[in-house]
């Protein structure tokens, strides 16, 4: 049995996005994997032709009968894959060539972990997406926005399995969020400080195809979380707190800024005058 299963679900992709992501794969240092694709668009023939054009026997094409969607898609990659750990990868994206390396590394050397994943890049626009590093700085920060990069992810398929925990459509296109949420009671999550990971921006990413619904899944999800973990979440809010004073004639506080999270306070010479709440940027 191989080490690790990346599951890589592809729908109608692009050749050149699908041949990059796919060799991306091929070409890591670590050689233990099999190298899952799950097509849920049956009927692209031409994505048939693609995969058949690699010889290597690392890979195992599998085809949905009718497009399911990508949820059930990902449940099935997870009963299909075979490995101790799984590695998501998207069909657009690409993975660095130590990046199965070191996770399966970080994963073998802590049995505590169940989930470790990496800093990103954002191309083509050459743009870092930092990510606490530690359990606790994690957990705290999940109760407010979703800190693990997805599809750079790599878990524990066991935690899954103990726990009989999998992908729930409701929270689509976000069911990844709720993944995490649903797991931090049972493991342990570790961001390895280093870019491991390239996310393609463009026009078709779910993010922003789907974007009204990913935000309203994403606030019951922080609704939820606060809810169920009301002492991480006081603890990241205390800690994201800051203070910016104007003064007059560098003595009389003029205008008072106070962030606190995601509350904004403004108070004009020290009486408040408004609240304002915003939204955290989960990084997609």
């Amino acid at each position: 049995m191989p080490k690790v299963s990346v599951l890589m679900p592809i729908w109608n992709t692009q050749e050149p996005h699908l041949r990059e992501a796919i060799e991306s794969i091929l070409n890591q240092t670590f050689r233990d994997f099999e190298l899952l694709i799950l097509n849920d668009s049956p009927d692209n023939t031409h994505l048939d032709e693609i995969i058949a054009s690699y010889s290597d026997p690392r890979i195992r094409y599998e085809r949905n009968e009718q497009n399911m969607g990508i949820t059930p898609s990902r449940n099935k990659m997870l009963e299909l894959a075979r490995g101790e750990y799984l590695a998501v990868f998207d069909h657009d994206d690409i993975s660095l060539p130590e990046r199965l390396e070191k996770q399966v590394q970080y994963l073998d050397a802590h049995p505590e972990t169940g989930v470790c994943s990496s800093w990103a890049e954002v191309f083509p626009e050459k743009r870092l997406i930092i990510f606490p590093e530690n359990d606790y700085a994690i957990k705290k920060a999940m109760t407010h926005e979703c800190v693990i990069m997805h599809p750079a992810s790599m878990l524990r398929k066991s935690v899954l399995v103990e726990h009989g925990i999998h992908y729930e459509e409701e929270y689509s296109p976000a069911e990844d969020y709720r993944l995490w949420l649903k797991l931090m009671e049972h493991t342990q999550f570790h961001n390895l400080p280093e870019v491991l990971f390239r996310y393609r921006l463009h026009e078709t990413n779910t993010s922003k195809q789907q974007s009204t619904k990913m935000s309203n899944a994403h606030q019951r999800m922080v609704c939820w979380a606060q809810t169920k973990y009301p002492e991480l979440s006081q603890a990241y809010l205390s800690e994201c707190e800051h203070t910016y004073s104007w003064r007059l004639f560098n003595l009389i506080p003029l205008l008072t800024v106070k962030v606190a999270g995601t509350r904004k306070t403004i108070k004009l010479l020290g009486i408040p005058l408004f609240v304002v709440k915003h939204k955290m940027r989960t990084p997609r």
